[in-house]
């Protein structure tokens, strides 16, 4: 209802008029006016008529039929604060657990106050809470065939703890196997150099072996992992050599992983390495010679002895041989061929078939001539000394020219015999 005046002065009389029955309409506003006379009005009035007019010209909320203001933000309920609730894993009761995957404690709708895991010999194992402290894990491995143990408390959103508690045991191996790797921490090797990974027997999930394996190089290079040699040993290679000077990685986190029959890794194995310069032996059997290509410039120009070519047990094979070790000297022997412990100098193995660079002065005579070899590249003393003293291990030596092609049988570094596609269908994980 609204009210208005007509007034002579503060105290004086007026007359007094009441508009009512006000009525919003599709055409406007319609009002009742009704009339009370002359009254004297004081101070309440004009109060009256200050608060009815201020509450007229605001705009924004309404009073309707209930007493309720509307049009305005409504404050919504709170939320009803939630018990916490705790995850474990591995989950309570757990039995043959691998022990390589880290333990953990998560916390929803709460944080973790304190926990601990413990053996039953009440040995602590190391963990690290989250920042968030939702979360807790171990942060060392668990051991084989052993029964842990959770304790501690989480603190819901409610304000009130809730236990952490259970159990599980880890599996007990019929055999721990071990793997070993081909590279060292702070070496250098050549530009096609194989990373090897050998076990002293066939792993049967070759599958889970290989996603334990991770090989992290800078620049970024393109490889693979393959099985060899009965699936006694994984490579891996880049599918083209490496550029001079990349860093390697290689992490081998084989403890905890099972291989299959009831075996299971026994230890991680890893190291960090460094590809040095390009040097790439090119060698023609046909031609009686051997270049060294260093960085891409020709650095030596040696006449060579290959094998013989008339019989395929001594010939040299063609193809991608890779440096395996070098030798000050070297005792060869091949009964086969009725000689045994011919010492030689300045030995450099580029296969496991017997193929050496080497130095012998006794064929000097054939040396870029004539190929009467066992099936090894001779040079003079003097030659093979000086090109010994260049070799990195992992430096390739392509041969080219004789009627034997170098393959899976020649040894453990056959991995450039392979071109990428077949290379890569040898990984456990191909599609």
């Amino acid at each position: 209802m609204l009210v208005t005046t007509r007034s002579v002065n503060a105290t004086a009389t007026r007359d007094v008029w009441v508009i009512g029955e006000a009525k919003r309409g599709d055409r406007g506003i319609s009002v009742t006016i009704r009339h009370f006379g002359r009254r004297r009005a004081g101070v309440a009035v004009l109060g009256l008529v200050a608060m009815l007019t201020l509450g007229a010209c605001s705009g924004g909320s309404s009073v309707n039929a209930g007493g309720t203001t509307g049009g305005g933000p409504t404050e919504a309920p709170s939320a009803t604060a939630k018990p916490a609730s705790v995850a474990l894993t591995p989950a309570a009761g757990a039995g043959d657990v691998a022990p390589g995957e880290p333990a953990k404690v998560s916390v929803t709708n709460g944080t973790i106050g304190s926990v601990t895991l413990a053996n039953s010999d009440g040995k602590q194992v190391q963990g690290q809470p989250s920042a968030d402290k939702k979360s807790w894990s171990t942060t060392e491995d668990l051991g084989y065939g052993k029964t842990y143990n959770w304790s501690g408390q989480a603190t819901g959103e409610d304000g009130k703890p809730v236990q952490i508690s259970g159990s599980f045991t880890t599996v007990k191996p019929r055999r721990q196997m071990q793997g070993s790797l081909n590279v060292g921490d702070d070496q250098e090797y050549g530009i096609a150099m194989p990373i090897a990974l050998t076990f002293p027997s066939a792993v049967k999930d070759k599958a889970a072996v290989e996603r334990a394996l991770s090989v992290e190089t800078t620049p970024k290079t393109e490889g693979s992992w393959a099985w060899l040699n009965g699936d006694t040993s994984v490579h891996w290679r880049p599918k083209e050599y490496y550029q001079p000077n990349t860093k390697v990685t290689v992490t081998a986190n084989l403890y905890g992983v099972s291989m299959g029959d009831g075996t299971y890794g026994k230890q991680d194995v890893s190291a960090k390495f460094t590809i040095g310069r390009s040097q790439i032996v090119k060698g023609n059997t046909q031609e009686h010679t051997m270049q060294v290509i260093r960085d891409g410039q020709q650095v030596m120009d040696f006449p060579v002895s290959y094998g013989l070519d008339s019989d395929p047990g001594r010939v040299t094979h063609s193809g991608v041989h890779v440096v395996m070790s070098k030798h000050a000297t070297y005792s060869m022997s091949n009964p086969r061929y009725n000689y045994t412990d011919v010492n030689v100098p300045w030995a450099v193995r580029i296969s496991n078939n017997g193929e050496f660079i080497h130095g012998l002065a006794a064929s000097i005579w054939a040396q870029g001539k004539k190929n009467i070899s066992h099936g090894c590249l001779n040079l003079s003393p003097k030659n093979a000394k000086t090109y010994y003293d260049s070799v990195l291990p992992g430096d390739p030596v392509e041969i080219t020219g004789s009627t034997q092609q170098l393959g899976s049988k020649d040894g453990d570094y056959n991995d450039w015999t392979y071109d990428w596609a077949a290379w890569t269908k040898l990984s456990a994980l191909s599609a």
